[in-house]
């Protein structure tokens, strides 16, 4: 492990503090145990990704989650700065009951940033806390074959379903794990960007959420933890909701509780559970070390759902 990287017990520090560290320490260690040798896919973003300070941290926790044996793939996104990149590019965008139309131009786009610029900052930031990071897209290795997303819609007058095209946008169809499974065998932490190739060799841009959970179900991930802006999902008390079945969550959707843009987030998970992962895990990711906090702690940091 680097040196910076590395437990540091300050010498000025009360013994209190000494005794402290050390019994934070050996309440972690079931759970490192728990942990060592699965597979955990971190969906990486929203304010966890943009301040720097964060994303230090989070760099910090993915090398520690290597040291301590556990398989950590993170899938990063990146609407933010794909879009000040749109903006800066006078590359104007067509948007659809709130869905952007991403075209050949716009398209061309989100790759640049995706799996350019964000995606080489997350490789670097995990290398300089002492990790052996590698970032690649859906693309490489045919990682995430996918096709084109298809919405329906509505009409509020006439109850007419349509099919919205939003044009090179995708969802995968299919992972294929072989550079992944490669990936298991080192010390690599594979860093994805949600680019997927489509049936026609086009590229698609596919919703991080979507990619980190069909990632997660191919690769028999222990854990899918999806960082957001949030504590996790919220009761009708508006408290924390710390655990729930997959048929509480199902059931609290139906009912209205979790809604807006919780919604797809819950059902990646409900999806990746589907699909044999353990447990799923939505967490506030502006909290510091909020991975850890998750993992090796009783409390956790969000909402956990596990299979009925």
């Amino acid at each position: 492990m680097a040196d910076d990287a590395k437990i540091k017990f300050d010498p000025e520090a009360p013994p209190e503090a000494w005794l402290n560290q050390a019994k934070t320490l050996s309440e972690a260690l079931p759970f490192m145990r728990r942990y060592s040798g699965e597979t955990l896919v971190i969906k990486y973003g929203g304010n966890a990704m943009g301040d720097p300070e964060l994303a230090q941290l989070f760099a910090r926790d993915i090398v520690l989650l290597r040291q301590v044996g556990a398989n950590p793939i993170v899938v990063h996104g990146g609407g933010p700065q794909i879009g000040a990149m749109l903006e800066k590019l006078k590359i104007e965008s067509e948007f659809i009951h709130g869905l952007r139309v991403t075209d050949k131009a716009t398209v061309d786009v989100v790759e640049m940033v995706l799996a350019g610029s964000i995606n080489k900052h997350i490789v670097t930031e995990i290398n300089a806390a002492g990790g052996f990071a590698v970032g690649l897209s859906g693309k490489d290795g045919n990682l995430i074959r996918a096709e084109k997303l298809r919405r329906t819609v509505q009409d509020p007058d006439s109850n007419i379903e349509r099919i919205l095209d939003l044009g090179l946008v995708g969802e995968p169809k299919s992972i294929t794990p072989h550079i992944l499974d490669f990936f298991e065998q080192s010390d690599i932490t594979p860093v994805i960007a949600p680019i997927g190739l489509g049936p026609n060799g086009e590229t698609l841009n596919i919703n991080a959420d979507t990619a980190a959970g069909a990632i997660a179900g191919e690769m028999d991930a222990k854990r899918l933890i999806m960082l957001t802006d949030i504590k996790g999902v919220l009761g009708e008390d508006g408290k924390l909701i710390a655990k729930m079945t997959a048929a509480q969550a199902r059931d609290l959707i139906k009912k209205g509780v979790i809604k807006g843009g919780m919604i797809p987030k819950v059902e990646t998970c409900l999806d990746a559970i589907d699909m044999g992962v353990e447990a799923a895990v939505i967490i506030d990711g502006r909290i510091p070390h909020a991975v850890l906090l998750e993992l090796f702690t009783k409390h956790g940091a969000g909402t956990l759902i596990t299979a009925d």
